[in-house]
Order: structure tokens, then sequence, then C-alpha cells
């Protein structure tokens, strides 16, 4: 399954447009290496996601086409969420 397609199904991110922006910007990482938005994701892989105050990594655990809302945490799981102090004060 593409990435961004991933990333919207599972509710990470809400539009795929906005997935794929994100990962275009290289800020989603698959295993290690810089994903595309049209990088393939499969079961067991390990995204790191970059957004701007956060850091996101979770462990893909089933690829759907479509979920409901209150399935789709089960999907993938969170391995660890990072936040980055502003020091804009």
């Amino acid at each position: 399954m593409r990435l961004d397609k991933f990333l919207k199904v599972a509710r990470i991110i809400k539009r795929r447009p906005v997935a794929k922006q994100i990962s275009d910007q290289k800020r989603i990482s698959i295993n290690g290496k810089t994903a595309k938005s049209s990088s393939e994701v499969t079961v067991g892989d390990t995204l790191v996601i970059n957004f701007g105050n956060k850091t996101l990594t979770v462990k893909v655990r089933d690829l759907k086409d479509t979920t409901k809302k209150n399935e789709a945490e089960e999907l993938y799981e969170i391995i660890s969420e990072d936040y980055k102090e502003d020091y804009r004060m």
C-alpha cells in the first residue's frame, strides 16, 4: 500500500494530500530510509513521522483499504511520541 494512503486510512494524518505533502518534504522515513508518498508500506515496517513539534514512531500492524474510525488504531502501534520544546518565547 502507498505511504500516503496508509497514513490517511490509519487516520494518522486526516487528509491524503497533506500526507503526500509531508512525505514529499522528506519528513517521513520507513525502516530508517527517507520515504516518498508513493513508497510501499508493508506489515512490520517502522515509520518515523516528523511533524512540526512532534516526532511519532509507529509500527505497521495491518493494511486495509478502508476502515471505520474505531478500527483505525488497530492498523498501527505507537512505539514513541516525542515532543520538541519551543524556544521562541
